[in-house]
C-alpha cells in the first residue's frame, strides 16, 4: 500500500510531492503505523535536501498530532496503558524536572518504539512546543540517515522489499545508527536517575 502511495507521489503530484509525502505522515503515526518506508521513499525520490526536509517535517506532524490526540481524546487510554510500562514513571519523572532535554535523549535513543512514546509523552507536563521542538531535534540524525539510505537505492521497490546487497553506504547506515542509539542509550542512562 505504501509503495503504490510512493509511485503515486513520484508520477502524479509533480512540485507537490514533497508537501503530501510530508502530510502523510499524520494518519500513519496517529494510528501507529511504522513510517521509515515513507522516509526512505522520500529519499529515493527527493534527494537528501528536499527528502530529508519533507520527511523531517512530516515526522514532526505526525509525531505533534499524536501527542495532540493523547493528551486530548485518548488521555485515559494512554494512562491506562502506562501501567504497563512501570519504567516510564522514571521518565515521567525526568520530564518534571528536565522536559525539552528528556524528551531530545528519548528520541536520540530509541528505547520504546517511536509511536509509542508519542502516545505515552502527551500524558507528561511537557509543552506542546517543547515536545515539538525535541522531537524534531531528536528525530533529525535517524531521519537524515534513512533519507540517505533511500538515495542509495536502485529502484522504489527496494523500499519495501528491502536490501538485496550491501553497498558500503549501506554499511555506513547501519554503523552509524548503531552508534547514534549506543550514545543515545549512554547519554539517557546519565539522565535518569
Amino acid at each position: 500500500m505504501l509503495k503504490d502511495f510512493l509511485i503515486w507521489v513520484e508520477q502524479d503530484l509533480g512540485r507537490w510531492g514533497p508537501l503530501v509525502l510530508a502530510v502523510a505522515y499524520i494518519p500513519l503515526t496517529v494510528l501507529a503505523v511504522p513510517a521509515s518506508i515513507l522516509t526512505l521513499g522520500g529519499g529515493y525520490l527527493y534527494g537528501l535536501p528536499v527528502g530529508f526536509v519533507a520527511d523531517s517535517l512530516g515526522a514532526t506532524l505526525g509525531a505533534t498530532a499524536a501527542f495532540l490526540l493523547g493528551r486530548t481524546i485518548g488521555r485515559s487510554y494512554v494512562v491506562a496503558k502506562i501501567k504497563d510500562y512501570p519504567k516510564f514513571r522514571a521518565v515521567a519523572i525526568a520530564i518534571q524536572r528536565s522536559g525539552f532535554k528528556i524528551v531530545l535523549l528519548l528520541r536520540l535513543v530509541p528505547l520504546l518504539p517511536f509511536n509509542m512514546l508519542n502516545y505515552l509523552l502527551s500524558v507528561t507536563p511537557i509543552s506542546l512546543w517543547e515536545y515539538a521542538l525535541a522531537s524534531w531535534l531528536g528525530m533529525m540524525p535517524i531521519t537524515f540517515a534513512l533519507v540517505y539510505a533511500g538515495t542509495t537505492l536502485k529502484d522504489l521497490s527496494d523500499v519495501t522489499h528491502g536490501w538485496h546487497e550491501f553497498s558500503p553506504s549501506h554499511w555506513i547506515f547501519l554503523i552509524s545508527s548503531l552508534l547514534v542509539s549506543g550514545t543515545r542509550y549512554l547519554l539517557l542512562e546519565v539522565s535518569i536517575p
